[in-house]
C-alpha cells in the first residue's frame, strides 16, 4: 500500500497556488462568519492590505501544504517581537482534512517560528471556529489572556515553544 505524503514547503504569498489558498482561507472564515458564502468583491476586500507581505523572513513566514503534490492548504507565523511569533492564516481545504495534515502543518509552522527566534506562539481565533481551537488543544495551546484586539477576536491562545 502506497503511504500518502505531505509536504510543507515556505512559499511566497503571490503564488499562484498561494494566492488561490489564502482566498479560500479567507471565503471560509468569512462565509462561516456570514452565514453564507463571501462574494468575490468581498474576499477581494478582506485580502486587500492584509498584512501578509510581514509573512517572510526575517518578519515571519509562510506555508503551502500539499497532498501528494496538491495544494491543500496554508499557514503562515508573523513575529510580534523578539520572542513571540503569532500564528495566523492556517487552513486546509475542506476535501484534504482528516488525512492528518492540519497536526503537520501546525508542527512545521512552530518549527519555522523557532528558526526565526521565537519561544513562545500565540494566536487568536473566533468561538465559532470549533475545529480550529480542538486543533490548538490537541497540540498543546492553552487559553491566555487577549494579547491583542479586534472585531474578528473572541479566544486567544498561546503555547511554549
Amino acid at each position: 500500500m502506497t503511504r500518502m505524503t505531505w509536504t510543507f514547503s515556505p512559499e511566497r504569498v503571490d503564488t499562484p497556488d498561494a494566492t488561490a489558498l489564502r482566498r479560500d482561507y479567507y471565503g471560509d472564515v468569512a462565509g462561516r462568519y456570514w452565514q453564507r458564502p463571501a462574494t468575490e468583491a468581498e474576499t477581494d476586500e478582506g485580502l486587500a492590505n492584509d498584512g501578509v507581505e510581514l509573512l517572510t523572513p526575517p518578519t515571519g513566514q509562510f506555508l503551502v501544504a500539499r497532498f501528494e503534490g496538491k495544494p491543500a492548504g496554508c499557514g503562515g507565523v508573523l513575529m510580534l517581537d523578539g520572542e513571540r511569533a503569532e500564528l495566523t492564516r492556517v487552513f486546509l481545504r475542506h476535501g484534504f482534512r482528516g488525512a492528518g495534515g492540519a497536526g503537520a502543518l501546525l508542527r512545521r509552522l512552530e518549527e519555522e517560528a523557532r528558526d526565526l527566534g521565537a519561544r513562545r506562539m500565540v494566536l487568536n481565533t473566533r468561538l465559532d471556529l470549533v475545529e480550529a481551537r480542538a486543533l490548538y488543544a490537541r497540540h498543546g495551546y492553552a487559553e491566555i489572556p487577549a494579547y491583542c484586539t479586534g472585531p474578528y477576536m473572541d479566544i486567544w491562545y498561546g503555547k511554549e515553544l
